[in-house]
């Protein structure tokens, strides 16, 4: 059919969708795929090699066998080595296994640890308490596995004496010297003289200090000085 007078109608051709992702140079992405577990009548081999569920081995069996005896016993033929020849199985609660795998995940996804930088800023003339007060937070820090930034700021003339705030960042490193080591050396900039502390490698069989439960939350920077009521 033609068009009508004065009227142009554009064909585009839909381009097809490629089966993979795309990188953005073009080339296609490899999709990681997890290795499916094989279970009862998707294990599609002649035989294989039957482990009982009380751990006993059983031999190798062919498969039909094999499937009915974990039926009998109201249970699972489960494939635990699908690369062995030929493939080991298991009779088991599939349905328990799959819960406690997903149990022991969880388990150790809450008890993973993600390390934060914390700060600690002071101030080249500070007072006695007040440094003893941020080195504790610091420690407090170091022992739940989190980095610590110390920092000391310059103001007006007191850039004058940065061998104080030096002094001072040395003393610090060496009064957490049993927990931390020195991840970035003390270095300047601008006005501000840092170091960034990293905890120790854990000794085995040693677990790290739990986070501070409400009521006892450390704060991240420390800048406010304790014991001084505000001015009123």
């Amino acid at each position: 059919m033609e068009n009508p007078p004065g009227v142009f109608v554009s064909r585009v051709r839909r381009a097809r969708r490629a089966p993979w992702p795309l990188s953005s140079g073009g080339d296609p992405i490899p999709v990681i795929k997890q290795p499916e577990i094989r279970v009862n009548e998707r294990i599609r081999v002649p035989q294989v090699r039957v482990i009982g569920d009380d751990g006993a081995q059983v031999g190798v069996l062919p498969v039909r066998e094999a499937l009915t005896m974990a039926q009998s016993r109201g249970l699972d033929l489960v494939e635990v080595s699908p690369t062995a020849r030929p493939p080991v199985c298991r009779i088991m609660d599939y349905g328990k296994f799959k819960y406690e795998q997903n149990r022991r995940a969880r388990k150790a996804k809450k008890n993973q640890h993600q390390m934060q930088l914390k700060e600690i800023k002071m101030r080249p003339k500070i007072e006695e308490h007040d440094y003893l007060f941020k080195v504790n937070h610091a420690r407090e820090f170091l022992e739940e596995r989190d980095k610590v930034k110390v920092t000391v700021t310059f103001r007006g003339r007191e850039i004058a004496h940065q061998d104080l705030g030096r002094k001072l960042i040395e003393k610090v490193i060496a009064a957490l010297g049993d927990v931390a080591t020195v991840e970035t050396p003390p270095r300047s900039e601008g006005r501000t003289l840092l170091t960034v502390l990293m905890p120790k490698p854990a000794k085995p069989g040693v677990a790290a200090k739990p986070p501070a439960k409400d009521g006892g939350v450390a704060p991240s920077s420390t800048n406010d000085k304790p014991g001084r009521a505000p001015a009123s």
